[in-house]
């Protein structure tokens, strides 16, 4: 599984306005921001993003996501971002 083809499985089920993703093919970490986020708590935002990937992380063709995820105004509110 290549980045794009990841972010595109994000970016299919889930209205994004960032996607950034860093990894190996099996292992990625992930900065996603989406107004979908906004009253979830981490674990919320965590499991509607797996929800985009399907079978993907069961038939091992995602070993493993770590991620970041914020809304839109915290993401424009990251030192980095702002």
């Amino acid at each position: 599984m290549t980045a794009d083809d990841l972010k595109h499985l994000i970016a299919s089920g889930l209205a994004c306005e960032h996607i950034a993703l860093e990894g190996d093919g099996r292992h990625w970490y992930a900065t996603i921001v989406s107004s979908e986020f906004e009253g979830k708590r981490a674990i919320q935002r965590h499991q509607r993003v797996y929800a985009t990937l399907g079978t993907k992380m069961h038939t091992d063709e995602v070993h493993a996501l770590s991620m970041k995820t914020f809304t839109p105004a915290e993401w424009a509110a990251q030192p980095s971002n702002g």
